[in-house]
């Protein structure tokens, strides 16, 4: 090896301890403050995860589930309950899901083309498996960063089988389409004879931005996903939820992906425990954000911050950007400088945002955060801006 590559190599290995350690103080720091917004995946640990599942409502005498019977059966009817449609499939992720759903509606329709929006997670997060495991091909009715209209759709210069849709759309600052735009989105697939997917992973906390239950979002599409563990605070895993024949088409080729799974009892549990204790709290939730968003830019301003960004404005769900012009590391190490003083968690992680200069935050408000006021906040931003 040479030296320039052993002092590369050197480098990167202090570069790796370096962001393990801020990750212990983040970690340390999280858990310590007496103030958040919202509680971090990272923070609990083993035995604190274990603590709920025994509160789930559940019959804790039964039998432990074998392959898919049991508890697991019991998640899946209360799932498809709630959504409203004949039956509903766990899988162990929702990457899983998606694809072997996408992939029956491509055998079904006989079109492998999914429409689908370029910042959606088959396309950035999911390392191109609707292409290299499905064979499927995607097209993209916009490349904006909003939800696409039913005009795009509409007007998209080949056919299409499927069009996916994700609800929130996450990596564009979660934002929903009004009612009435996803109702003319839906309308527009159909025209064109495909089938409507929702990718569902926090349609949990969209029925307040809808002003629709549950199961009357779901009715528009064809089938929905939704994941337990991102707005329900479980352990993993995701349900795929439709028509009863299209549900079990979907458990054939969930076995073909390695997703029949001995015994999955504690991700059931916990989901069931989610469903009970979160589901219900998540209007509250989404209240509080908006509360929190509306604040933020007067404190912002208050501290002395030049030019800041809430986006969207008003949440569509408990969740939405925050955008600072700072370097994303700076603003990283000022949040973690402020809990670990202070006690008070507003940020956590800061990103680059392709533009020199700017940097992007995602905001969450869950329990823990119901009880900030307006000066709570801008107390919070002070602090963070101090340290700037």
């Amino acid at each position: 090896m040479s030296d320039d590559n052993e002092v590369a190599e050197r480098e990167n290995e202090l570069e790796d301890e370096r962001a393990d350690e801020r990750e212990k103080r983040q970690v340390a720091a999280w858990r310590a403050a007496e103030h958040k917004l919202s509680h971090c995946l990272r923070e609990p640990t083993v035995a604190e995860l274990l603590a709920p599942l025994a509160e789930a409502p559940y019959d804790m005498d039964q039998p432990a589930d074998v392959y898919g019977n049991g508890v697991v059966a019991e998640l899946e009817r209360r799932v498809a309950r709630l959504l409203g449609t004949e039956d509903a499939a766990f899988f162990p992720s929702g990457t899983m899901a998606q694809q072997v759903a996408l992939r029956c509606w491509a055998g079904r329709t006989g079109n492998p083309v999914v429409a689908l929006h370029p910042m959606s997670h088959p396309e950035r997060w999911e390392g191109d498996a609707l292409s290299t495991v499905s064979g499927l091909r995607v097209v993209h009715p916009t490349t904006e960063a909003r939800q696409p209209s039913a005009a795009e759709v509409s007007d998209l210069a080949e056919p299409f089988g499927t069009l996916m849709l994700e609800l929130p759309l996450r990596d564009a600052g979660f934002v929903l389409p009004s009612w009435e735009e996803l109702e003319a989105l839906a309308d527009a697939a159909r025209e064109r004879e495909a089938v409507v997917h929702f990718d569902g992973a926090r349609l949990w906390e969209s029925t307040v931005h809808f002003g629709r239950p549950l199961a009357e979002i779901a009715a528009l599409a064809d089938s929905v996903y939704v994941s337990f563990y991102k707005s329900l605070g479980g352990l993993s895993g995701a349900a795929l939820a439709g028509p009863r024949s299209f549900v079990e088409e979907t458990r054939v080729w969930r076995h073909r992906y390695g997703g029949q799974i001995f015994r999955q009892f504690p991700q059931a549990l916990a989901a069931l425990a989610g469903l009970e204790r979160e589901l219900p709290r998540l209007p509250s939730y989404v209240a509080q954000a908006r509360m929190v968003a509306a604040a933020l830019g007067p404190a912002f301003a208050a501290a002395g911050i030049p030019w800041s960004r809430i986006h969207p404005e008003r949440p569509h769900t408990h969740q939405f950007q925050v955008w600072l012009p700072y370097d994303p590391d700076h603003l990283t190490e000022a949040a973690l400088r402020t809990a670990e003083e202070t006690g008070r968690v507003l940020f956590r992680r800061w990103s680059a945002t392709g533009v020199p200069g700017l940097a992007m935050t995602e905001a969450e408000v869950t329990e823990p955060g119901l009880s900030w006021t307006p000066p709570d906040v801008a107390a919070a931003v002070s602090a963070f801006a101090a340290r700037l």
